[in-house]
């Protein structure tokens, strides 16, 4: 990093770590700090080795200051955000519009209806972050129920079932009741016959693409004017599963010359020569489409409200017809964009992940670089963090994007206080310590909670530094919670100089481990296994504990062998 660069990231810290200070009221931390500052300043992050240890000298030196100091220096260096700052309302804005035509209704009734072939990736948060938070707005209901009537081009995965109600309680949400479509393929027969019995759907035989051909052309199938009487016939037939996939459908008739060809006699039911993975469902071959499963049940269950991509709004449409048939009233609509997630290399497809896990370029569902929530709850990420950053998009139509910094933000708010401080040193080189240093460090388990203690760290006869950190000859530097050192004659020579040499901006503050009593530990990240040793008691700590490694971030504690002294942890975020 040349002298250029370094100013400028001391300036950008600077601003950040007095904005966080003087928001929080109390020590700015370098986790904190780096979120923002790496996303306003992205050619920073060529720099993401090297940064850190800049920080984390500008945090030390905000935090000598006093409150008063704090904020006439970002009156100096920012005034605008200062006045942001405190302009802002202490209660939380409310992004999420009412609902339409909520006072109509006694009961707010909504669902989320996933399909059960996979695990969620983090777009899937969405629905259930936003239907959850719109039951607590109204004391409304809402329910899962499991879309499952596809069993062979999106076939269930019979351990998603119970992944994705895992998912939804983590998301902080309880739903009032859980259905899977595939037990209520009754149900839908039932609909289907009383429909065929008004006159409202046939059975069809044409191959797919003549009567894509005769439906573009506005003209209808020569099967379209069966009696009632011929087409429940057959329509039985295709429940007894007398007809091979591709053999029958059954059609819904609508306007066959609408002006919109994906309204023109859309099918209901066809057949599925692939038994479904349920045991209980693993009989049937003549399986609903989704719009007609979904607004079938859709009114059974009394949904009031629908949230449904913009993408879907041919499927209101569709269902609209069936809805008239029955004279049923159809639910109040919400359409939104797409959700958009930055930082991964892989597609947000449910299906796509599950082909990188199969070929072994994925460890699993909870890999760190798998766009997923389970990924995100293994990493220690809170899942009310991702809701609320959820919350925050809204529900415009337009495609949104959520910046996975936005999560990160909201889950440091809600760990920072409750999370220990150690320290973890990157791939370091090892360095002897001279002249009679202390013999130990002792350093506070949190900067803002003293009652909590200290951490006992020796510092023994050499340390482990990261390699960005090592000093250049006869360079100071300040060994957090040990001292100051000068690198001279291939050694750390203790100078008993004070903190003062911090304070005014000579010596920048450097976290260690001792080189003969750190444990090793590998930290798993978005960008591969780092490997590097850690202050002696992290490895008492148990697997769920959550650390934050000083000027390296926040990581969940995955394992610990007490044998070898080895530690995993993955890495949350800055």
């Amino acid at each position: 990093m040349d002298e250029e660069l370094r100013g400028r990231v001391e300036r950008e810290a600077e601003k950040h770590a007095l904005l966080n200070a003087v928001k929080h009221g109390s020590d700015a931390n370098v986790g904190a700090v780096m979120g923002p500052l790496m996303g306003d300043n992205p050619d920073f992050r060529e720099h993401a080795d090297a940064v850190p240890g800049v920080v984390g000298g500008v945090v030390s030196r905000v935090n000598g200051l006093d409150s008063d100091e704090r904020r006439a220096r970002l009156e100096e260096l920012a005034p605008e955000e200062l006045a942001e700052l405190e302009a802002e309302d202490e209660e939380d804005d409310t992004v999420l519009p009412d609902l339409p035509n909520a006072d109509e209704y006694d009961e707010i009734r909504m669902r989320c209806a996933p399909n059960p072939n996979g695990p969620w990736h983090i777009g899937h948060a969405r629905m259930p972050a936003v239907i959850g938070t719109y039951k607590e707005r109204y004391d409304g209901w809402f329910c899962v129920r499991f879309d499952d009537t596809d069993p062979e081009t999106k076939r269930p995965n019979l351990e998603a079932y119970d992944w994705i109600l895992e998912d939804i309680d983590y998301l902080g949400f309880d739903p009032d009741a859980v259905y899977r479509a595939s037990d209520r393929v009754e149900s839908y027969y039932d609909h289907a016959r009383e429909l065929i019995e008004m006159g409202g759907a046939y059975t069809c035989s044409c191959p797919g693409d003549e009567f894509s051909d005769l439906k573009n052309a506005g003209e209808p199938c020569p099967h379209r004017d069966k009696d009632s009487e011929t087409v429940l016939e057959e329509f039985e037939d295709m429940v007894a599963g007398k007809y091979a996939s591709g053999e029958m459908v059954l059609r819904v008739k609508t306007d066959i010359q609408h002006k919109n060809p994906a309204l023109r006699d859309w099918v209901a039911f066809r057949m599925v020569d692939t038994p479904h993975p349920r045991e209980r469902a693993a009989d049937y071959r003549c399986w609903p489409m989704l719009d007609f499963q979904s607004g079938v049940d859709d009114h059974r269950i009394g949904i009031t409200h629908i949230i449904r991509g913009i993408d879907l709004q041919d499927s209101a449409k569709r269902q609209r017809f069936l809805y008239d048939y029955f004279d049923w009233e159809y639910p109040e609509v919400v359409h939104w964009g797409h959700v958009q997630v930055d930082a991964y290399d892989v597609k947000m497809s449910t299906s796509r992940i599950g082909e990188l896990i199969e070929a072994g370029h994925l460890d699993g569902w909870d890999d760190p670089r798998a766009p997923t929530i389970r990924s995100l709850r293994r990493r220690g990420i809170r899942g009310e963090a991702i809701t609320d950053a959820m919350i925050q998009l809204g529900t415009s139509t337009s495609d949104v994007d959520l910046a996975m910094s936005s999560i990160y933000a909201e889950n440091r708010n809600l760990i920072d206080e409750e999370t220990d401080r150690r320290f973890f040193v990157r791939e370091g080189a090892e360095v002897g310590l001279a002249g009679s240093p202390p013999d130990e460090a002792t350093p506070p388990l949190h900067p803002n909670h003293e009652d909590r203690g200290v951490r006992h760290i020796p510092a023994g006869d050499a340390v482990v530094l990261e390699q960005d950190d090592f000093p250049q000859r006869e360079e100071r530097i300040w060994l957090k919670g040990l001292g100051c050192f000068q690198y001279t004659r291939d050694v750390l020579q203790y100078t008993g100089d004070s903190i003062d040499v911090v304070r005014e901006g000579d010596v920048d503050v450097i976290h260690w481990a001792p080189a003969a009593e750190s444990v090793s530990l590998t930290l798993r990240t978005m960008d591969g296994d780092v490997e590097g040793r850690a202050e002696p008691e992290v490895g008492d700590l148990d697997p769920d504990d959550l650390v934050q490694f000083e000027r390296v971030g926040f990581a969940r504690i995955d394992e610990v062998d007490e044998g070898s002294e080895e530690v995993v942890a993955y890495y949350a975020h800055p």
